[in-house]
């Protein structure tokens, strides 16, 4: 389940003043490479190159930061496990103006070597052993995983429980597709379905209450760095209801088939009608489906199927839905 918490957004890298001894954050010394004697576990210190052991309070740090949905928003920081999707969050922020997000530090194995669109980036490395890599990763894979990194928080998210004081015109810089997630407590669902609306060119994401956390380890591999690409919101449906009213959108929800009233079928007709029409999209756990509040203030829609099943896993429907209904030209709101 979301769990509410601020966001600070000191860096986990910088130096500080030592903690009073009532820090939670304060812990004991730890053996290791690192030798981070008296600090907490959030700061390693200019000097460490290397980290040898897994009881370095830094690593500890780092696998809370993985495990915890409390702890990484109070810290603002999130571990990124994967070449891949340090990569693709890093070129991505170095193609806007205004960067949300960065890379505090590259954990990196041993002997490998520093990705290639990293080599001058000037971000921060520290080796780290074999032992300490596959504690932070924590991933029974196959595939050997030879970096990680500490990751701010991008400021395109906003926690509503937090921001009360920005306005919906804040949180997204285009409102013309916006992904709305009702409950959708599966990483790796929920993960699928924000890959999908960035593929598809959606605006943003809103996470009504029961979402599990974007940043959750699982939903970052699912999303394969678009936690970091796509503005997202996590609030109530009154917050919601004002983004609607604000910029008049239409409510759309998918729905496998109701009794309760109409349901329209996905079709290119329906599609084409709403090109020029600003729209949520409101997709809703495959165990509840959609809330009462989602159901009385949307169009339902469902997908026609040839087949016997009743019904599709949320992110292959949403796939479809998203790509039936992307933009087909990008419409900025002002």
């Amino acid at each position: 389940m979301w769990v509410s918490s601020s966001f600070p957004q000191s860096s986990p890298l910088s130096l500080c003043k030592q903690h009073s001894s009532q820090s939670l954050t304060k812990i004991p010394a730890a053996g290791g490479a690192a030798g981070c004697s008296a600090a907490t576990p959030s700061i390693l210190p200019f000097h460490v190159k290397s980290i040898t052991s897994t009881s370095n309070p830094f690593v500890k740090h780092c696998v809370k930061l993985r495990n915890s949905t409390s702890y990484r928003h109070s810290h603002g920081s999130v571990l990124l496990v994967g070449t891949t999707p340090i990569r693709e969050m890093f070129n991505f922020q170095e193609s806007k103006d205004e960067k949300a997000s960065r890379i505090d530090c590259l954990l990196l194995l041993e002997d490998a070597e520093v990705p290639e669109d990293l080599v001058e980036s000037g971000i921060r490395i520290v080796r780290v052993s074999s032992v300490v890599m596959k504690k932070l990763c924590g991933v029974q894979s196959t595939e050997s995983i030879d970096a990680v990194s500490l990751v701010k928080i991008p400021s395109t998210f906003h926690n509503l429980d937090d921001d009360h004081h920005q306005g919906f015109s804040k949180w997204f810089p285009s409102a013309f597709r916006i992904l709305v997630l009702d409950g959708i407590q599966d990483p790796g669902n929920l993960g699928t379905l924000l890959r999908s609306a960035v593929a598809f060119g959606w605006d943003g994401a809103f996470l009504l209450p029961g979402c599990c956390d974007p940043f959750n380890e699982k939903a970052l591999r699912a999303s394969r760095g678009a936690s970091f690409q796509l503005p997202m919101v996590s609030g109530q449906w009154s917050d919601l209801q004002s983004l609607v009213d604000g910029f008049k959108m239409k409510i759309l929800a998918g729905d496998p088939g109701s009794k309760e009233g109409p349901v329209s079928c996905l079709t290119n007709e329906l599609a084409c009608s709403l090109i020029d029409t600003k729209l949520c999209l409101v997709l809703g756990s495959e165990g509840s489906g959609i809330s009462g509040k989602a159901r009385e203030a949307s169009e339902l829609v469902s997908i026609r199927m040839g087949g016997e099943f009743e019904s599709l896993n949320v992110s292959v429907a949403g796939g479809i839905f998203l790509f039936m209904l992307q933009p087909q030209k990008k419409k900025l709101v002002k």
